[in-house]
């Protein structure tokens, strides 16, 4: 993904989130311990990824498939483009937050070999309340 990219990730991100992630949170995220993956279908950029990496560890921050391509593999393109990215570049392991309400993506990180390995309490925003999330680990073998 490049910056020229934003109009369109802040564009499927408003359209897949409730609490969207900022212009300027993207903007923070092009730096070297970062990694970004754009996915384009046809010639649309349809979905990303973006992925810190901390201490020998990948840990993914956001992935978002643009609604109307949504079941269509995109998602675990992306997943596993990332995983094998991050293998290459020496992490440990892939965690991750997910809502616990997020049904489709908890199946599919459990499809792709994350376990469950915690419980963040009242972290994600939810309107007057909060949502916990689940969070997933993949080791690597690294």
């Amino acid at each position: 993904m490049h910056q020229e990219d934003l109009p369109d990730v802040l564009n499927i991100e408003a359209q897949g989130y409730s609490f969207p992630w900022s212009e300027s949170v993207f903007f923070g995220c092009f730096r070297p311990d970062y990694r970004l993956w754009a996915l384009v279908w046809g010639q649309r950029l349809s979905g990303y990824a973006v992925v810190a990496y901390m201490v020998g560890e990948a840990h993914l921050l956001n992935l978002c498939v643009a609604p109307a391509k949504q079941g269509s593999g995109g998602g675990r393109r992306l997943l596993r483009h990332l995983v094998l990215e991050a293998a290459r570049d020496g992490m440990s392991q892939v965690l991750l937050e997910v809502r616990a309400s997020n049904r489709a993506a908890i199946d599919l990180y459990a499809a792709e070999g994350f376990d469950v390995i915690g419980r963040r309490k009242g972290y994600y925003p939810a309107g007057r309340e909060r949502e916990d999330a689940l969070v997933m680990a993949l080791p690597l073998g690294g």
